[in-house]
């Protein structure tokens, strides 16, 4: 059957609309604006997606003019589009770029925030020099705070001071857009919150978390939900464990300021890896509205037990990589020689988590969340494994030779599912392991990042792929158990009781795990 001949459900009659705002862009000289925000703007554009009086504004320190900025924009929204043939096009930026502002701005500095209050509150159209006398001013506003996380609660005050907060007597909605790290710890977290809510309601806060924008990630819910050849299987009568990766070949490069402070753990366990979890235990949520499945990823941390510190030393694994040669050939410095590390820095580069969800449903199936620095692979995936058949007919003559069932989803590279499954050998009295293959890349020309999608969210109030935050602090509680563990154990001792594995860079991830995570993945009990 010609795929664009089955049955297609549209869901988005009910779908929020992306609307017109004043789109500002804290840290808008930084790398993230220039890599990800506004050339998913541009491709957003060249897509045709953006609100069409969508006005963008960039909002930094340096003494940039709007006509500067938007040539140093150009070439970093040309290079980074995934449009490159119409990213060139004169008249396409032109058009787009027309669209962009520049206000220059001290966030340390309150009455540096005078201009954003005349666009804001007074709706004076004189603050944007160079605006088209027919552009209309949007009465909405998104503050996108790329920026380092110690700056948010100071940029919320002074939006706040200044009258540009929520405020449920204006015309149109304020909503604040902050990046990761979202606080250290739950209590820094919970600081944070307090900060923002001073000034933002919490319908008005979307954190990011950009893993929650692919589109291998949203379609958990889709691919669950609307099959029922998978739910009824999808729970501890049939689920023997599930493994959620994350593996990565590059060493943390120049990021040793912040990540020597954060590590593996903090860095991705917490948030991308978390999320992972929830969306592939949650139960169904009471309709596809934001709230009701955001209750339901609450739920799911809800029912992770508190470990004691032995049961979670048993259950953790940490190591570090040292020097060795990448899977590209380049040679890698010991982690604690590079730049802005301790050089006796305990910090974790590789994590692994094994828990379990204590719902009805995954009661005692072992979930193991691993993340991992300077490895031999590069991917990220979802493997559920199934319990292989009762000890009669294969299962008695193969034993531990007949592969267990298994489903991976594949979030990066190579987007799609991949279903495996027992059939006979032609010709020969044996079983193999096959496989059923979904690539998205197949079927689909439209395939956006990850920032395209929470961008149009955003502008659309749908906050269903954002962290709500009861949702964040849940995880810190976590993952500062675990952290409050391995702080008290020897950094020399076995993996088992909390010690640092050093591991050279370009390591197999297959190796690493029979070194550090077999032979007991849930000695300590539940």
């Amino acid at each position: 059957m010609n795929i664009d001949d089955s049955t297609y459900c549209r869901l988005d009659t009910s779908r929020f609309s992306p609307e017109p705002a004043l789109f500002f862009v804290f840290g808008a000289s930084g790398d993230l604006a220039s890599r990800k925000i506004f050339p998913a703007l541009y491709d957003l554009y060249l897509e045709h997606q953006l609100p069409q009086d969508l006005l963008m504004i960039g909002v930094a320190r340096r003494e940039y003019g709007t006509k500067q900025f938007r040539e140093l924009l150009h070439d970093a929204c040309v290079a980074h589009s995934r449009h490159r043939s119409e990213a060139l096009h004169d008249e396409a930026w032109s058009d787009f770029s027309g669209r962009i502002f520049y206000l220059r701005n001290d966030v340390e500095d309150a009455d540096s925030y005078g201009a954003i209050r005349k666009l804001v509150v007074e709706r004076d159209r004189g603050a944007l020099a160079g605006l088209s006398p027919d552009a209309r001013l949007p009465e909405n506003t998104l503050y996108y705070l790329a920026v380092t996380p110690e700056l948010f609660p100071l940029i919320a005050e002074h939006l706040g001071r200044s009258g540009c907060g929520s405020d449920a007597s204006a015309k149109g909605w304020r909503r604040l857009v902050v990046e990761k790290p979202y606080g250290k710890d739950q209590q820094s977290a919970a600081r944070l919150t307090e900060s923002l809510h001073r000034w933002f309601e919490e319908r008005d806060i979307y954190r990011i978390d950009h893993y929650l924008g692919k589109e291998a990630v949203q379609n958990l819910l889709h691919f669950r939900f609307a099959n029922t050849i998978f739910e009824p299987v999808w729970n501890r009568n049939y689920i023997d464990r599930i493994e959620i990766t994350v593996a990565e070949q590059d060493g943390i490069g120049t990021r040793g300021g912040y990540y020597d402070g954060f590590g593996a753990a903090r860095d991705m366990l917490q948030n991308h890896l978390t999320q992972l979890l929830c969306l592939t235990v949650m139960e169904p949520p009471a309709s596809l509205s934001p709230e009701h499945i955001r209750d339901e990823k609450v739920k799911v941390l809800r029912a992770i037990p508190e470990y004691s510190d032995a049961q979670i030393l048993a259950r953790a694994r940490r190591g570090q990589y040292v020097s060795g040669v990448s899977a590209g050939g380049n040679t890698v410095p010991d982690y604690r020689a590079e730049q802005k590390v301790r050089p006796d820095s305990t910090t974790e580069t590789y994590a692994s988590l094994t828990l379990s969800v204590e719902n009805w449903r995954f009661s005692g199936v072992p979930i193991t969340l691993r993340t991992g620095k300077a490895l031999a692979e590069k991917y990220s995936e979802i493997v559920l494994y199934f319990k292989r058949p009762p000890t009669a007919l294969f299962a008695a003559l193969c034993g531990d030779l007949l592969a267990p069932n298994s489903l991976t989803v594949r979030i990066q590279p190579d987007e799609g599912i991949w279903l495996s499954f027992n059939a006979k050998v032609p010709g020969e009295p044996a079983i193999r392991s096959n496989s059923l293959r979904f690539s998205y890349r197949e079927v689909a020309d439209y395939f956006p990042e990850a920032y395209e999608r929470l961008i149009l969210d955003a502008l659309s109030g749908d906050s269903t792929l954002f962290i709500r935050a009861d949702e964040s602090e849940l995880a810190w509680r976590l993952i500062d158990r675990l952290e409050a563990a391995w702080a008290g154990a020897r950094p020399d001792a076995s993996p088992r009781e909390g010690g640092l594995f050093r591991y050279p860079a370009g390591t197999a991830l297959k190796v690493l795990r029979e070194q550090i995570e077999e032979p007991s993945r849930l000695e300590g009990g539940g």
